[in-house]
């Protein structure tokens, strides 16, 4: 066997691999999710049952629908406020003179790598402290923190692609900087922008522990933390309709990444940051 023949059986044995673990807790969720029984598995007894579905879309005491809502708002409000701070800034660090350009970005960077779990604690006194608790405010504001270096990152990449030569153009022309970045640069990084909003709303969208700690509620709490807390008549654990739930939540998300794929991986690779 040749070595390029090699190294292609390779990749896709890898790639089967990595397809068959990725795919497979998937595959278990949506199977359990039309069983009757949780434990199909070991008892080999499998009963398709659309009960679990139902449950979670009329069950009052389960509130699945308030916590879709819940996370469909917040993560709507988060990714558009990232998106468009980020979109100034980024504007800010690739189009004016700007000293320490690169330290700014290496320093945004660095301040998004403390965990969140470090933070927590203190960001719940704050949000007690001034009332805010089990609210939207409490949950949008620290995820356009978190997620905020992560757009900036994106958009700057695509900004620096941009000759600069039509923002001398359009400053001959009398345009303000502010005109610049909505009729040029908009445009022309609209990608990168769509890119942008889609991964900050798919991160705030499965953000778990910020929602665990600082909402109590079904009134601001998201779908992750909902699911988790779950729980049958007698306390027991519904696997069913955890699965039911988790994958009706799955399926809008993955739909997303498919269609905007192509986009989501241009806005992960695409450009360097330019000093």
């Amino acid at each position: 066997m040749t070595e390029r023949k090699t190294r292609i059986v390779l990749i896709l044995l890898g790639s089967i691999f990595m397809a068959t673990f990725c795919l497979t807790p998937f595959a278990y969720m949506f199977i359990t999710s039309f069983s009757e029984s949780s434990d199909f598995l070991s008892s080999q007894d499998f009963h398709f049952s659309l009960d679990n579905y139902r449950s979670v879309l009329t069950v009052r005491s389960l509130h699945f629908l308030d916590y879709l809502r819940n996370s469909l708002i917040v993560s709507g409000i988060s990714a558009f406020l990232c998106v468009l701070i980020a979109g100034l800034a980024a504007y800010a660090i690739t189009r004016l003179a700007l000293p320490g350009k690169v330290f700014i970005m290496f320093f945004v960077l660095a301040v998004s790598m403390f965990p969140q779990v470090s933070m927590v604690g203190y960001l719940f006194k704050f949000m007690a402290g001034i009332g805010w608790t089990d609210t939207y405010r409490s949950l949008i504001f620290p995820y356009i923190a978190w997620i905020l270096p992560l757009s900036l990152w994106i958009l700057v990449s695509y900004f620096a692609q941009i000759p600069r030569d039509l923002d001398k153009a359009a400053l001959i022309d009398g345009a303000t900087h502010l005109q610049i970045l909505r009729k040029i640069i908009l445009p022309i990084a609209l990608p990168g922008f769509l890119s942008c909003f889609l991964l900050a709303f798919i991160f705030a969208f499965n953000e778990f522990i910020f929602a665990l700690v600082l909402t109590t509620t079904h009134h601001a709490r998201t779908i992750p933390v909902g699911i988790a807390l779950f729980q049958g008549l007698h306390g027991e654990t519904p696997w069913g309709n955890i699965m039911a739930a988790a994958t009706i939540t799955t399926i809008p998300v993955v739909i997303l990444t498919v269609i905007f794929q192509r986009h989501i991986i241009q806005g992960l690779t695409r450009g360097a940051v330019k000093s």
